[in-house]
């Protein structure tokens, strides 16, 4: 059952060095101050799993939270490269990163067979390109048609964070809007963290809605803001202007190192 606890008492009692850990959201409601916890906790070794590691998992990466990256893309949405995700590739700063790159529709099918409890996850894909010998991907027949079917191992996350609109009291989390795999790395992996923009009395249930259960959930955060940059549907917009100067800021590791000690490590955790 989740406790309704601190953003920082749920990373430190849940996520420890080496943990294999995905941070979800599309879009919009992406866990960005769960991941500045994660990064003033001074967390190291992690695996760190998204579909669309963006802004967040250049400021992971380049703060030497992470040593394997598993993904389907990669990018500062509408503006350009990932420095520190590149600069940790290309030339080991801040330390060395390893890569495990998937198709979208690989990653969305490994976290289904998770949730699941399955061990893999089956989909036609992958075939006719190099991907398949560069990362985690077999081919299977299937037992009634005889199709050859891509197989990718399911994802288990040690702890699945993410970002709402809502918890009740009793710790039940609603959102909605675009909803990416939120629901599904929740059921995937072994411990989970939700922060929310607000803690209501009774979820008014709405028709585009997901609610989590209590009992899937092992913390809620109330944390307002806490998808910025990006947006919350029905709270706050997103803000383009941030995604713009980020280029700016972390092309330079020194202009990076600096905004980041001033906007995260020394900001007061919540």
């Amino acid at each position: 059952m989740a406790e309704i606890v601190s953003l920082s008492d749920a990373v430190r009692e849940l996520v420890a060095d080496e943990h294999v850990v995905a941070l979800e959201g599309f879009t919009h409601l992406i866990p960005h101050a769960a991941a500045h916890e994660l990064i003033r906790q001074g967390r190291r070794e992690l695996t760190l799993v998204r579909m669309t590691p963006d802004v967040v998992y250049d400021q992971l990466i380049g703060m030497g939270c992470a040593r394997k990256l598993v993904f389907s893309w990669g990018g500062n949405p509408g503006v350009g490269s990932l420095h520190r995700l590149r600069d940790a590739v290309e030339n080991g700063w801040p330390a060395p990163l390893e890569l495990e790159e998937h198709s979208h529709a690989g990653m969305a099918a490994a976290y289904a067979a998770g949730a699941a409890n399955l061990p893999f996850g089956v989909l036609r894909g992958y075939a006719g390109t190099d991907l398949p010998a560069h990362t985690r991907v077999e081919f299977i027949s299937c037992p009634f048609t005889g199709e050859q079917l891509a197989a990718v191992p399911a994802l288990r996350p040690d702890v699945g964070i993410i970002h709402a609109q809502q918890a009740d009291r009793q710790g039940n989390v609603q959102l909605w809007g675009i909803t990416g795999v939120q629901k599904e790395v929740v059921l995937a992996a072994r411990h989970s963290i939700v922060t929310v923009e607000e803690i209501v009395d009774r979820l008014e249930r709405r028709p585009d809605s997901v609610v989590l259960p209590s009992w899937v959930i092992d913390a809620v955060a109330c944390v307002p803001g806490g998808a910025h940059p990006s947006y919350a549907h029905g709270y706050y917009k997103r803000d383009n202007e941030f995604y713009v100067a980020w280029e700016a800021i972390s092309r330079d590791r020194d202009t990076f190192t600096a905004w980041m000690r001033e906007h995260v490590l020394e900001a007061v955790p919540v």
